[in-house]
C-alpha cells in the first residue's frame, strides 16, 4: 500500500501548491524477495556500533524537484523545482517541519545558494552564467562569461569584507561585491591560475585549487571576516604506480576539516591505500602522518570533533580523535546503525506530534528500501548523511555510552569523554558513573588517580577559559584558546596557525528560519535540562559543561559510594586523597564538605591517629565545619575531640572556642580567653549558668570567681538581673 505525506507549502505569490512524498511499501514488491534482508541490514538490531542514524529522518523527497543542493553557508537543504527552490533548515538536530519555498525562474540548475544575509538567492544556470534574485524586490541579474576561453566551476558567498561573492572558473577567481543601489555586482579583483576542480567549506571558509595533470599542486585561499589569507601552493602526496600509469587526484578525495579549533585536510591516495593528514598554517601547510583505508571508496565525517572514516565498501566506521596528535584509531572498525527516536525524548509537544505522525504515515525504517552505505549516499559536511535516491536526510551522532563500556583504560575514556561537547549533562553523568564504577570495583589507587587527574585538568581548563556556547558546544574563540593552552607544541609556538572564522552572528537572518540557529540550540538545552531533573544523582543542569566540579565529585561520587563502601572505608578515604592531589595540583577549591567527609571515615573506622596526622600534615585543610566534626567524632575519644577544639582557636573563631571551653568546664580559661580577644559575643549568663551547673567540676568557687570578673571588667554588671540572680544562687549553695 503506497503510503504519503500531504503537506502545503506557500509559494511566495501567495498561492497555495499541495505536494505528496512517497514512502514506499511495506511488502516485497514482486521479483524482490530480499527486500526485508535490505532492511535488516539497515537497522542492524542487536549490533553494536559507537556511530549511528537517527530515525525518522528529513524526508524531502517530493515530486517535480529536480535534486537536492546543500548550502553550507546557511544550513539549509535546497530542492528547486520549474519554477520555485524549497529550503529546509539544518539545525542541531533534524527538524520535521514542512519547508519553505521562494519562486524562482524556469531553467537548469546546476548549483544554488543563499547569500549570507538571505537577500539573495544565487543559482548557476549553465557553465557561462550565474543568475541572482532579490528576494525582497524580484529583481534578477545575471553574471556571464564566455564559455569558450573559460568554465564555472561553482561559486559561493562570503563574510570577507573584500568581496560578497567568489566565481570560481577554470582561469581562477573572481571576486565580486554587490552593490544593492544598482542591483548589480561589482568586480573586485581577479586571480589567474589554471583550475582543475575546487573543494570549500563555510566553516572553514577556505577553498583549495587543483591544478596539474595529476590535480595534485594544491593552491589555497581563506575568505573569513578578517580578510583574505593566501596559502603557500604545496603538493599532495600520492604513491608512484607503473611508469605508463599517473593517478589523477579528485576532488572526492579531498575533505576539509576542522577539529578543536584547527583547520585540517585528508587527502585519499587511492594507491597507497591511505588516508593522508595536513594541517594549515598561515605561512605553511604541515603534513601530520597517515590513516590507514581499507576500502577504495572512503567518506570522512566530523562528529564532536572527532573523525568518521566512512569504509564504503566494507561498510564500517573508524573513530579518530585527534586532540593529542594521535593517529591512532579510537577502537575497531564498526557499522554504522540506524535508531528510533523515542517519543519521549522529543524537545516538545510539538516535535512529538510530527515524529508520531512520520511513523503512523510509514515514513520510517519499514518503508525505507535502501541500505547502509548505498551508492546513493552523499556525505555532507560536516555530520550530514543525504540519499539522493529516497529523498533522505540523516544526522551522524556517536554513541559516547558504547565507546566508554569498550575500552577499559578508564582514564583514557574520561579524557575523551571531558573533550566532548554534545549533551553536556548526559556525558557528565556518564563521567561519574564511571567514576563511582571503578571505586566500587576497588580498582588500584594509582589507577584511580589517573582518572581524577582527568577530570580536575578538564574542570580547571574549564574554569580558566570561561562557560561553554549554547546547547553545550563550545564557542569558537574559546576553542582555540583551550586548545592554545593544551596542545602546544614547537611547531605552533614558530607559526602562526590558520584558524577557522567566527561564526555568523545569531542575528543575522536566515532563509527559511525566522528564529536564527542560537535561538534553536537554546531551546534544545532546556528540554535537556528539564528531562534530568528527576534523578537524584544528576549533576547541576544550570552547568552546560561536562567538566566536574570538586562539590559534584563530592556529591555524586564519594557521597553516592559511602555505604557501599562501609567495609572498605580507608579504601575510600584513599580515593579521596589522591583527588585531593589532583585538584591541588591544578589549584582547584576544594569544599570543606570533602575533609569533613574524611573526618567521618576515618572516625567510623576507628583510625583516630591516622586522622591526627592528617591534620597535624595539612592534608585536611582547617575550616569550621571539619573542627565541629571533630568534635562530633571525638565523643568517645578526647584527643580527637581536642584537635577540634585547636582547629576553632586556630582559626580565631573566638566565639565557637569560647562556648567549647566553657562546655568542657573550662570556666576561668573561657573567661580569659574572652577577655584577651575581647570576646563580646558570648552574654555572660552563659558563663555564669555554666558555673552554676557545676559541669566539669564546677561549683560554688567558680560561680563566685566568674561573679567577680564580671563585676570587675563590665561596667554596671552589678545593676543587672544576670548579677542578683547568680548572686542568690550563690547565697543558697553556700
Amino acid at each position: 500500500m503506497l503510503l504519503g505525506w500531504l503537506f502545503k507549502v506557500y509559494a511566495s505569490s501567495g498561492e497555495t501548491v499541495n505536494f505528496a512524498i512517497a514512502q514506499g511499501r511495506e511488502n516485497c514488491p514482486p521479483g524482490k524477495p530480499d527486500c526485508n534482508q535490505d532492511r535488516m541490514d539497515l537497522v542492524g538490531s542487536g549490533t553494536l556500533s559507537h556511530v549511528y542514524l537517527e530515525n525518522p529522518p528529513l524526508w524531502c523527497s517530493i515530486p517535480e524537484t529536480r535534486g537536492l543542493f546543500y548550502d553550507d553557508g546557511n544550513k539549509l537543504l535546497l530542492s528547486p523545482t520549474a519554477d520555485q527552490v524549497l529550503s529546509w533548515k539544518i539545525g542541531p538536530s533534524i527538524q520535521h517541519d514542512p519547508p519553505n519555498s521562494d519562486s524562482i525562474s524556469e531553467g537548469a540548475v546546476l548549483s544554488i545558494r543563499y547569500s549570507l544575509d538571505g537577500k539573495l538567492i544565487g543559482i548557476q544556470r549553465s557553465n557561462s552564467e550565474i543568475q541572482f534574485k532579490n528576494r525582497d524586490t524580484g529583481d534578477i541579474f545575471s553574471r556571464k562569461y564566455k564559455p569558450e576561453s573559460e568554465c564555472i566551476l561553482g561559486f559561493f558567498w562570503t563574510d570577507c569584507p573584500a568581496c560578497d561573492v567568489v566565481v570560481i572558473k577554470s582561469s581562477g577567481l573572481d571576486l565580486l561585491a554587490y552593490e544593492p543601489e544598482s542591483n548589480t555586482l561589482r568586480l573586485v579583483e581577479v586571480k589567474k591560475f589554471n583550475v582543475s576542480w575546487y573543494v570549500y567549506t563555510h566553516e572553514s571558509r577556505l577553498i583549495l585549487l587543483a591544478s596539474g595533470t595529476q590535480c595534485k599542486l594544491i593552491s589555497g585561499f581563506q575568505f573569513s571576516s578578517g580578510g583574505i589569507v593566501r596559502l603557500p601552493k604545496f603538493e599532495m602526496m600520492m604513491a608512484k604506480t607503473d611508469a605508463n600509469q599517473r593517478p589523477v587526484l579528485a576532488a572526492e578525495d579531498m575533505h576539509i576539516v576542522i577539529l578543536y579549533g584547527r583547520i585540517y585536510c585528508l587527502q585519499l591516495d587511492r594507491v597507497g591505500g591511505q588516508l593522508q593528514l595536513y594541517r594549515f598554517y598561515r605561512d605553511a601547510v604541515v603534513y601530520q602522518g597517515s590513516l590507514p583505508v581499507y576500502s577504495s571508496k572512503v567518506a570522512v565525517s566530523v562528529v564532536d570533533n572527532v573523525i568518521l572514516v566512512h569504509q564504503v565498501g566494507a561498510k564500517v566506521v573508524i573513530l579518530y580523535d585527534l586532540f593529542l596528535d594521535s593517529l591512532a584509531p579510537i577502537s575497531a572498525p564498526l557499522p554504522l546503525l540506524l535508531r528510533s527516536i523515542p517519543l519521549a525524548s522529543s524537545s516538545s509537544s510539538q516535535e512529538s506530534t510530527r515524529l508520531a505522525a512520520a511513523t503512523a504515515d510509514g515514513r520510517s525504517l519499514s518503508g525505507y528500501e535502501g541500505m547502509i552505505y548505498g551508492d546513493a549516499w552523499t556525505f555532507l559536511v560536516p555530520d550530514l548523511v543525504c540519499d539522493t535516491e529516497h529523498g533522505l536526510v540523516w544526522k551522524l551522532h556517536l554513541d559516547l555510552e558504547a565507546i566508554a563500556t569498550s575500552s577499559s583504560d578508564v582514564p583514557s575514556v574520561l579524557e575523551f569523554l571531558q573533550r566532548r561537547r554534545s549533551d553536556p549533562i548526559k556525558n557528565k553523568q556518564l563521567c561519574l558513573g564511571m567514576m563511582r564504577t571503578i571505586i566500587l570495583e576497588r580498582r588500584p589507587v594509582s589507577f584511580i588517580s589517573r582518572a581524577t587527574d582527568a577530570l580536575a585538568a578538564s574542570y580547571s581548563q574549564y574554569s580558566k577559559t570561561g562557560a561553554t556556547g549554547q546547547g553545550g558546544h563550545t564557542d569558537r574563540s574559546s576553542s582555540v584558546a583551550e586548545n592554545e593552552a593544551q596542545q602546544s607544541s614547537s611547531r605552533e609556538t614558530e607559526k602562526e596557525r590558520l584558524q577557522p572564522p567566527a561564526a555568523s552572528t545569531a542575528g543575522s537572518t536566515q532563509p527559511g528560519d525566522s528564529n536564527g540557529d542560537l535561538q534553536a540550540s537554546a531551546g534544545g538545552e532546556r528540554g535537556e535540562g528539564s528531562a534530568q531533573s528527576g534523578s537524584p544523582l544528576v549533576p547541576d543542569s544550570s552547568r552546560s559543561s561536562v567538566a566536574v566540579s570538586p562539590d559534584e565529585m563530592n556529591r555524586l561520587v564519594f557521597a553516592a559510594v559511602e555505604e557501599e563502601m562501609a567495609g572498605d572505608l580507608p579504601y575510600l578515604v584513599s580515593v579521596i586523597v589522591e583527588f585531593l592531589k589532583s585538584a591541588l595540583s591544578e589549584k582547584l577549591r576544594v569544599s570543606s564538605k570533602v575533609y569533613v567527609m574524611i573526618v567521618q571515615l576515618l572516625a567510623r573506622s576507628g583510625h583516630h591517629s591516622e586522622l591526627a596526622q592528617f591534620i597535624f600534615r595539612k592534608i585536611v585543610e582547617p575550616s569550621k565545619d571539619v573542627a565541629f566534626q571533630l568534635i562530633e567524632s571525638g565523643r568517645d575519644h578526647p584527643h580527637t575531640r581536642k584537635l577540634g577544639v585547636d582547629m576553632l582557636r586556630q582559626l580565631s573563631l573566638h566565639h565557637d572556642y569560647v562556648l567549647m571551653l566553657l562546655q568542657d568546664g573550662y570556666y576561668l580559661e573561657a573567661m580569659r580567653y574572652a577577655r584577651k580577644n575581647k570576646v563580646t559575643t558570648v552574654h555572660p549568663g552563659t558563663f555564669l549558668e555554666a558555673a552554676a551547673s557545676g559541669s566539669g567540676g564546677g561549683g560554688p568557687q567558680h560561680l563566685a570567681a566568674a561573679l567577680r570578673f564580671f563585676s570587675d571588667f563590665i561596667p554596671g554588671f552589678k545593676d543587672t538581673a544576670d548579677h542578683t540572680k547568680y548572686c542568690q544562687m550563690l547565697t543558697v549553695m553556700d
